[in-house]
């Protein structure tokens, strides 16, 4: 395929594994499920082995299935190289047991999953210091900096009050500190935002959420933008330092991260998120636009205090956020009822939207979030945080948006005017 202007992103998706060749013609890379690899020539196995020569080795690195997604994944996010894991969690985690080590010092965003803040908690007792800051200003983040400070850990959008951190501004301030810049770029993904526009060493993927998109295969990715030298970077072992140095940092992570760890990326889970990464941009425009328009009828509903959602004028962010992401927001918004609603109630109203601790699916999902995934901070951490006890995190879909609106405009009514009357809400069959 010889083409000479640039193609467009789901172009390059839907072609990407028969451009690199694809065994019988077929469409796309088929599943090799296989856990160990043969070599006629014994002296090809050690050069694979060592990684002077392409191949593989044991399922536990990699296989040809998670290869060909990795490629894409590259392409996605205009990277040197890509390494897939098992979950999104397991990308962080590698990525950080790779390449830092015992008094190291690294800054991360206050406004972090859940999740990556309990490791980050677990990394700080083996002896790596944390400092969480609010990343929506650059110049707070540069107070924090220290001679031991190693890497900077943000994301593009918050979940779920959706704060849009500083991405230009702490980019350049990594560069000038000679600082790793990690981004997670989960809930706008590649279709939305390239964080190497912003001057990011590494990207993580969730690949679960809007990549995959369809609720029913974990992993997760993380991508070398080549932005970064990792000659400079003392963690880099030196049985690592051979070759082109912007593949050092890839080398480690698999080979101390990926291998000895075993968060591996399953050829089945591999094929599911390829083939599903295809639709990624139609995806994201039809949920953008629907997650717009609700989020503009939930801002006027006499039942909803507040809504965050970086596509209203309303949001603090909100011209950084149409900067960055080129007028389109994502899917994901904070809704927070008037305190007379029980939000479990609410959402038990509801008939399309399902109640899920997931997002970035086809599928409209909510949750209560004091309940649950910030249940476990407590009442004033939760408040010391912005999070009010009836805030709803809600992951916008690709449902037809008047049905949406239609259905999130009943529950309310519904679940008001049950409040003023202190009738109790119905419980689903």
């Amino acid at each position: 395929m010889n083409i000479a202007r640039p193609l467009g992103l789901t172009t390059r998706l839907l072609h990407a594994d028969r451009r690199y060749g694809v065994e019988h013609g077929a469409l796309h890379k088929p599943i090799h499920p296989g856990v160990a690899f043969g070599y006629d020539d014994a002296a090809d196995l050690v050069a694979a082995f060592q990684g002077s020569k392409a191949g593989f080795t044991y399922g536990r690195s990699g296989n040809p299935t998670s290869a060909a997604l990795e490629a894409k994944i590259s392409a996605l996010e205009q990277g040197v190289g890509s390494i897939c894991f098992a979950t999104g969690m397991a990308a962080i985690s590698h990525l950080m047991f790779a390449l830092l080590r015992a008094g190291d010092h690294v800054v991360v965003s206050r406004h972090l999953f859940g999740n990556t803040t309990s490791f980050f908690d677990q990394l700080a007792r083996h002896g790596v210091a944390f400092d969480h800051v609010d990343c929506c200003d650059a110049a707070s983040v540069a107070e924090l900096l220290r001679p031991d400070t190693r890497m900077l850990f943000v994301e593009t959008l918050a979940n779920p009050r959706t704060q849009v951190a500083d991405l230009k501004g702490l980019g350049e301030l990594c560069r000038r500190h000679g600082l790793v810049y990690v981004v997670d770029n989960t809930l706008t993904s590649p279709a939305l935002f390239c964080p190497a526009s912003a001057g990011a060493s590494l990207v993580v993927n969730s690949l679960s959420k809007y990549i995959g998109g369809h609720g029913h295969a974990l992993g997760g990715a993380l991508t070398d933008t080549g932005l970064f030298d990792w000659s400079a970077f003392p963690n880099i072992l030196d049985i690592y330092r051979t070759g082109p140095s912007r593949q050092w940092a890839l080398t480690q992570v698999r080979k101390k991260g990926l291998r000895d760890l075993g968060g591996t990326l399953s050829a089945q889970a591999a094929h599911v998120i390829a083939t599903g990464a295809e639709t990624l941009e139609l995806r994201m425009d039809r949920l953008c636009t629907t997650a717009l328009a609700l989020a503009a009828f939930l801002s006027h509903h006499p039942a909803v205090v507040r809504v965050d959602y970086p596509g209203l004028t309303s949001h603090a962010q909100h011209a950084r956020a149409k900067a960055l992401f080129g007028g389109r927001y994502g899917g994901l918004m904070a809704v927070e009822l008037d305190t007379r609603i029980d939000p479990v109630d609410f959402l038990n109203r509801l008939h399309l939207v399902v109640s899920s601790t997931h997002l970035g699916d086809n599928r409209t999902l909510a949750l209560p979030v004091a309940s649950t995934i910030y249940h476990e901070l407590g009442a004033a951490r939760r408040a010391e945080l912005g999070i009010a006890e009836t805030l709803l995190r809600v992951s916008v879909g690709i449902e037809d948006r008047r049905d949406l609106i239609a259905d999130f405009d009943q529950a309310l009514q519904g679940a008001l005017a049950a409040a003023w009357a202190g009738v109790p809400t119905p419980q689903p069959a």
